[in-house]
């Protein structure tokens, strides 16, 4: 068959040289069916954690295609479900996982188009032109192109109901090692998903918890600033105190406070030493998420150390440990093969500013072929539209440097682009590397960097 050319993101023609199924080359992984944990079923949406890189130093985009083709069986063995297929439960309605070794796709294309041409500063002009439509019953889709610059991307794409971001951040990290060395070094392996978080009998949960979810129809100067001598923000907290402070400020007559959104992983929160080591490598959902509500007035009188306070102590007054047994005990009750969306992300309530810290989650991209100039997650079927959302990644190479995405009301981009204190400003091209004179840019003295 001819290649094909396809162009159903607009901007980015794309021709597709070969689109076929992967499986794993282990013969003693035994065929199953796995069940989705309770947390796993709060997101049901496609997401791709995408990955770019500048042109590599030695070899081509056909040495990259090569290595995959070679190294990817191997990583299936270790993440075997991920060559099976999502489908629903013709009894119950609700999705599992048929571990059958279907194969995994494997996606090579060609885009018409330079990198360095991408308008960086704009999510929907730039990384989300690049993943290609996938399958909603696939687990994985690791998709290669390149571009006409000699840069490429790889997209692995996957699904919500199969983990979360730090699941996603393990993909990219393991992937790239078995790509690079044909193995993994890490002795953590990913876990049976349906262990832990089982409802209890009867099921049991708080009113807060019951409302967590609706179901859904359709730079160091900022940090220090949000310090105190007895108390020192965290990079988070004093970003969290910056923007709830500027969502503050934008609002109207007719708005009187104002909610900042954290999700937090649970691998980091629960206090349980058993369930903390069970969780670190765990192949799931561990995420919920922390709110805080306050007066608007108050938020822009207080000191940004004050309200760097109210965030610490909004994410870290919660049981964890009991909110997520709640939470299971919950869907178990209320399960239904519809979707579920976070109640203050829905327009009800005053306005909200979400925010995830994929910066937290060790990210590894190099596969052999250099670092990658940016990774990031796109969630494909966005959904959150009545709530600003900012993803927060740090820059491979460079933990320091923060790199943002964010889906945020006009006015609030206006007010955080006219900050004096120019925490954000446009991502580039040359920032990134991704120029065809190469080299990676390094803001002179004094000028502000595209990061905090």
């Amino acid at each position: 068959m001819a290649p094909k050319w396809v162009d159903e993101i607009p901007g980015l023609p794309v021709r597709v040289v070969s689109r076929r199924l992967v499986k794993a080359s282990d013969p003693s992984v035994e065929p199953h069916v796995t069940a989705f944990s309770n947390l796993d079923l709060v997101s049901d949406e496609q997401l791709s954690m995408t990955c770019v890189y500048p042109r590599p130093s030695s070899g081509d985009f056909n040495a990259v295609v090569e290595a995959f083709e070679a190294r990817l069986p191997s990583f299936l063995n270790l993440f075997f479900h991920l060559a099976g297929r999502i489908v629903r439960n013709p009894s119950s309605g609700l999705p599992e996982l048929l571990c059958y070794n279907q194969g995994a796709e494997l996606v090579v294309g060609y885009a018409v188009v330079e990198l360095e041409s991408l308008n960086w500063a704009s999510t929907d002009q730039s990384l989300m032109k690049i993943p290609l439509p996938y399958a909603k019953e696939a687990p994985l889709s690791v998709q290669l192109l390149s571009f006409t610059c000699g840069g490429f991307a790889v997209v692995w794409g996957t699904h919500h109901l199969i983990g979360d971001g730090y699941y996603g951040a393990m993909l990219v990290r393991m992937g790239s090692e078995v790509v690079r060395s044909g193995t993994v070094s890490d002795p953590e392996r990913p876990r049976h998903r349906s262990v832990l978080f089982r409802p209890r009998n009867p099921p049991s949960y708080s009113a807060a918890v019951a409302e967590m979810f609706t179901r859904w129809d359709h730079r160091h100067e900022l940090r220090e600033t949000a310090s105190t001598d007895g108390q020192r923000a965290t990079r988070v907290q004093a970003m969290s105190a910056y923007l709830w402070k500027a969502l503050a400020g934008i609002l109207t007559e007719a708005d009187k406070r104002c909610r900042m959104l954290w999700w937090v992983d649970g691998r980091q929160r629960v206090s349980s030493p058993e369930l903390r080591s069970a969780l670190r490598s765990y192949a799931g959902n561990v995420m919920s998420y922390a709110l805080a509500d306050s007066d608007a007035d108050t938020v822009l009188s207080e000191p940004l150390a004050n309200v760097a306070a109210m965030v610490r102590e909004a994410i870290t007054r919660r049981n964890y440990d009991e909110m997520y047994q709640e939470l299971v005990d919950w869907v178990d009750v209320q399960k239904k093969p519809t979707r579920l969306i976070e109640t203050p992300t829905v327009g009800l309530g005053s306005p909200t500013v979400a925010q995830t810290m994929m910066s937290s989650f060790p990210i590894d991209a190099n596969f052999g072929f250099g670092q990658a100039a940016l990774v990031m997650p796109v969630e494909l079927s966005f959904g959150r539209l009545c709530a600003s959302v900012l993803s927060i990644c740090a820059r491979p190479g460079d933990a320091g440097s923060w790199i943002v995405n964010a889906y945020i009301w006009p006015s609030l981009a206006a007010a955080l682009e006219s900050d004096e204190q120019r925490v954000f400003k446009p991502i580039t091209a040359e920032y990134l590397g991704l120029t065809l004179s190469g080299g990676n840019h390094e803001p002179g003295e004094g000028e502000a960097r595209p990061r905090l």
